[in-house]
């Protein structure tokens, strides 16, 4: 006839493998923590690669190299185009494969004969 187990003693192996269960989370959780720092050092990596791609451009249209000040006058000429027609963007985005332009809802106004307000229907 098969002994049977004390309570305790089943008591002892359910807390044998609860621990066994609480290290194995503790290794998931390290490994999600590493994946998520490589993804991370792998996006700042392709993130200075392209800031540096954009100052080589840029130092190359402009024949010389970077000065104080330029950074500025280059933003200000940057959002001076923006204002000016959004040239910039139109610019950029020509024969973007994955930007889509989207087309933004034409306005109407129209106004209300009673309040004298005016209303805007976007379509």
């Amino acid at each position: 006839m098969a002994s049977k187990r004390s309570l305790d003693e089943r008591i002892h192996d359910k807390d044998v493998l609860m621990q066994q269960a609480l290290s194995k989370v503790k290794e998931y959780e390290a490994q999600i923590r590493q994946l998520e720092k490589k993804k991370k050092e792998e996006e700042r990596k392709a993130r200075t690669h392209r800031l540096i791609t954009i100052g080589g451009v840029v130092g190359s249209v402009l024949g010389r190299d970077f000065v104080d000040g330029d950074d500025m006058r280059l933003m200000n000429f940057l959002k001076q185009q923006e204002r000016n027609g959004s040239y910039f963007s139109k610019a950029m985005n020509k024969g973007a494969p994955d930007t889509a332009k989207k087309e933004e809802p034409k306005e109407q106004h129209s106004q209300d004969g009673q309040n004298g307000q005016t209303e805007v229907n976007r379509e």
